[in-house]
């Protein structure tokens, strides 16, 4: 998720004031509170701030209980394959790490060809020093701990800006937070992309920013010494971001920049001043976090299986996602809508039509606010933008041509989904949420009879209460063959590959979890990544086609074995030279007698079924 740019808390008389605001103004004088009575504060402000912290959390190992209940075999079900792949990028990172070996590329799939860690999103901002978790307890583990903790992170650093730079009251705060780490689009990834849930370090990037910003504005110039120390810390968030994902980095940065320019649109000069006096600051940061990255973004875009850009093809938002409930949530489950998502992992938009009613009538209500103004901008730009170049409605493409159409092509952003364009409205979103909170509870403050606060309460129950999230499906999955799993495999590996009949691709990487099973015992050909094709470095999901491997597929598919000739046979010894291939092996799966009796004629001789599969030794063969 990228969350934008936020501002500053409202002031005594209840109007909020931007940070930026409070930046141009004189210091206050200094505090003539005891220093008991400071510190009783800090314990009271510490005390909530733990109470956030838990409920966050507490909620978040809820969503995930069902996969905590069974971290053995228990399965994300609306994950497809990717739960599979995200673990076998952190068993293998935990491989590497524990045998001395270089992280940032691996030939364990794909084999002889390998994989690019870094092209590939492992996270190794979480998956190195979380190496002895993956080790003792298992990937799957790892994988949900990292989903809970990222839910939960996510929610109490928006909620620790939200508090200490946009309104006085922890509730308020405490409410913006709870949107920003379990909104819909939240939810949807915590079923499969952890590096799109663990984004607790934008908040904090954004935090640093406007910290930065505020010097700039203040009467005394930073000093040097100040300054090479924001831009270190700068610099080092931004290198730790890009080691848990840069998508987000990207999505975020262009909606804190969009809410900088609508902000300082009605006080452009002082906007160019702090500007130009954080210039300097910004650029040395960027030199700090290219030193920090140089060598995995080196790997990342020259290195082995390397690759310029990957086409998803059309990603867009449908228009009926925005105004829709999720569909793990409880207004899904009372008024589910049409299906218009990409896949149960992508509903990245799902607010609701009362959030949209109750986020509008607020955002008339308090425009005189340019926080609002620039709140209000972002959800509608990042939210037209993810609607992608035309306009689909219920799945019907109405061919209004939208901006998207006009930046597709552009580099880096060619990459992005843009249906996640609209995870940037969720923090300008939760902006308005805490602002209008804080508004209703300063009323409360003038007038306890007020009726405001009330109706403000009652519309953020109504807004809110159909999207609280439901515990994420989780299914029994399969056991891994014996084969694997007490080492027999290793009686047929001579320094080759395992092929399995036909190799695993993303719609089907069982294979993956069958090799971390295996302790990583033998290389795998195919496999789930993305990696280059051809020479054009075009990247693409799974290895090139080779022509044994599409024939498989297509045999198990229409369940009828099909006609082997010599020109199949000769191909398939070229195909497996190619992978290097020691064993041909089919474990249970659909249509299994056709696979076998097609993997037959292509070999020239029968199976043998050993510890639940059925092989073929090809290491004379090859």
């Amino acid at each position: 998720m990228t969350q934008g740019w936020v501002t500053d808390r409202g002031n005594d008389s209840g109007s909020p004031v931007a940070v930026l605001d409070r930046a141009v103004a004189t210091p206050s004088a200094p505090s003539e509170t005891t220093r008991l009575q400071r510190v009783a504060r800090r314990i009271r402000r510490a005390r909530a701030d733990l109470i956030v912290a838990l409920g966050y959390l507490s909620l978040a190992v809820l969503v995930l209980s069902g996969q905590w209940r069974n971290t053995g075999s228990g399965y994300l079900i609306k994950s497809g394959q990717d739960q599979t792949m995200w673990e076998w990028f952190f068993a293998a990172t935990a491989h590497n790490v524990a045998h001395l070996q270089n992280p940032l590329g691996t030939t364990l799939q794909n084999y002889p060809d390998g994989v690019n860690m870094m092209a590939n999103t492992a996270m190794f901002g979480v998956g190195v020093p979380l190496t002895p978790v993956t080790l003792l307890f298992g990937p799957t583990v790892t994988f949900v701990l990292v989903l809970t903790l990222g839910l939960s992170a996510t929610a109490f650093a928006w909620y620790w800006l939200f508090s200490r730079e946009l309104v006085d009251s922890k509730f308020a705060a405490a409410v913006a937070g709870l949107f920003c780490g379990f909104a819909p689009a939240m939810i949807s990834h915590a079923n499969a992309h952890p590096n799109f849930v663990l984004l607790a370090l934008l908040p904090l990037i954004g935090l640093q920013i406007i910290k930065m910003v505020r010097r700039a504005n203040s009467a005394t110039e930073p000093r040097r010494a100040r300054r090479l120390r924001d831009a270190f810390v700068l610099g080092l968030l931004v290198a730790l971001q890009i080691a848990l994902g840069e998508e987000p980095l990207l999505v975020f940065s262009l909606a804190f920049a969009v809410y900088g320019i609508v902000y300082y649109l009605h006080s452009p000069r002082a906007g160019l001043r702090a500007l130009r006096t954080i210039t300097p600051t910004l650029l040395l940061a960027g030199l700090i976090t290219l030193a920090l990255t140089e060598i995995p973004l080196w790997w990342q875009f020259f290195g082995p299986q390397s690759y310029r850009s990957i086409d998803h093809g059309p990603m867009n938002n449908d228009l009926k996602a925005l105004y829709q409930f999720p569909s793990e949530s409880l207004g899904g489950m009372f008024a589910p809508g049409q299906n218009v998502a990409i896949n149960p992992t992508e509903e990245n938009a799902y607010f609701g039509w009362p959030l949209l009613i109750v986020v509008t009538v607020a955002c008339v209500l308090m425009w005189r606010e340019r926080v609002v103004r620039a709140a209000a901008t972002v959800i509608v730009a990042f939210t037209v933008l993810s609607l992608g170049a035309t306009l689909m409605i219920g799945h019907h493409n109405t061919g209004i041509g939208l901006p998207w159409r006009h930046l597709e092509n552009v580099p880096l952003l060619d990459s992005v989904l843009e249906s996640r364009f609209t995870m940037a409205a969720v923090p300008a979103v939760a902006v308005v949420l805490a602002l209008a909170t804080q508004r209703a509870l300063d009323y409360w403050k003038v007038s306890a009879a007020d009726w405001r606060p009330l109706a403000l309460f009652g519309a953020l129950v109504f807004a809110l209460l159909p999207l609280t999230p439901t515990i994420l499906p989780v299914v029994q999955r399969p056991a891994t063959p014996a084969f694997f799993t007490d080492g027999t495999v290793r009686q047929y590996v001579s320094g080759g590959s395992v092929v399995i009949a036909p190799p695993p691709t993303p719609p089907d990487a069982r294979a993956l979890h069958w090799q971390v099973d295996s302790g990583f015992q033998f290389p795998l050909a195919g496999g789930y990544f993305v990696g280059p094709t051809g020479t054009s470095k075009k990247g693409r999901y799974g290895p090139d086609d080779r022509p044994t491997a599409s024939l498989l597929m297509k045999a198990q598919q229409a369940n009828k074995v099909p006609v082997v000739d010599d020109i199949a046979r000769a191909q398939a010894l070229v195909d497996l030279r190619y992978w290097h291939a020691d064993v041909v092996v089919l474990p249970p799966t659909d249509n299994g007698d056709t696979l076998r009796l097609t993997v037959d004629q292509l070999l020239g001789f029968p199976a043998k079924y050993v510890d639940g599969v059925w092989l073929w030794d090809v290491r004379d063969l090859v």
